[in-house]
């Protein structure tokens, strides 16, 4: 599987090779501020299968884990992209409304349930998670 996407302006592009890690919806807070939304649709990829080109700029903020969370968008336009979260440095999480393909993106969770406003459940088969899987409660962010 290969995923391509890149920013509105098209200043930014990267390309992502392999199969994705996971995929799912992040209800977590700091992705509903982040973004503006009630939850981040993202999919995780490997690192060393992820390319980038273009101006990205980087923001972060503290994770569940402790660690830093850091959101990557086009320095031009402020679309965000991706994170490469600090808790698990091998990944990338690609925000999958940047996708050149939408439909590639297949979810199969929602994380952070127990967070995600009334207004922002989908409808269709995902399994329902309150927290991160496997993870320590005080864990916040998958998408970050």
């Amino acid at each position: 599987m290969v995923y391509e996407g890149g920013c509105l302006c098209r200043a930014v592009r990267y390309r992502a090779q392999g199969p994705a890690l996971f995929a799912g919806v992040c209800h977590c807070r700091d992705c509903q501020r982040a973004s503006g939304t009630g939850g981040v649709p993202v999919l995780g990829v490997r690192r060393d299968a992820f390319e980038v080109q273009g101006p990205v700029r980087q923001t972060r903020s503290t994770g569940g884990s402790g660690l830093p969370a850091v959101r990557n968008f086009c320095a031009d336009c402020g679309s965000l992209l991706f994170g490469t979260p600090e808790v698990a440095p091998e990944m990338v999480t690609i925000y999958a409304g940047s996708l050149d393909d939408p439909e590639s993106f297949q979810p199969t969770d929602a994380f952070f349930t127990a967070q995600r406003p009334s207004w922002a459940k989908l409808q269709g088969p995902l399994a329902e998670h309150p927290a991160l899987p496997g993870a320590p409660p005080a864990q916040s962010s998958a998408a970050s």
